[in-house]
């Protein structure tokens, strides 16, 4: 399938984000840019790769509404995606995942809170933009056929 030969090509952890979401895209670059060893790959949730993979772990492809980082086979979503995904990046931002001792429900909530109104506060495009030419190979093929 696609998404096992994504997972078979990827060596290291690819975060899912909504596409159209201007928060989500600044996320994406904010992790780019301190993903010094440039570990983590990316694919917007609606694309093909994006919408494969999340059917591989079998979640639902019609939401937008959550990020995912996938480890192998370990899938996280929401707080616990944005939390894992700092261990991922330059000294000190790993410290960010000593939040992950917060009770989930707590940090779901908040997490939810800016999820529901992030078109409102920090608009939205159109459509997936196509990345930077310096950082495309971060992002997983098929992420914007």
């Amino acid at each position: 399938s696609t998404a096992d030969a994504v997972l078979s090509a990827v060596d290291g952890p690819i975060l899912l984000f909504d596409g159209v979401c201007n928060l989500c895209n600044e996320t994406v670059r904010f992790v780019v840019d301190h993903d010094g060893d440039g570990r983590v790959s990316f694919a917007p949730l609606q694309s093909p790769v994006g919408r494969a993979l999340l059917e591989r772990f079998g979640l639902p492809t019609e939401t937008v509404d959550s990020v995912v980082l996938i480890e192998g086979e370990r899938v996280s979503r929401r707080s616990d995606a944005a939390l894992r995904v700092t261990r991922y990046l330059d000294d000190p931002l790993p410290a960010a995942s000593l939040f992950e001792l917060v009770p989930a429900p707590l940090r779901d909530a908040a997490y939810d809170m800016v999820a529901d109104h992030r078109y409102r506060v920090f608009g939205r495009k159109e459509s997936c933009p196509v990345p930077e030419p310096e950082t495309r190979e971060r992002f997983l093929d098929g992420s914007f056929d």
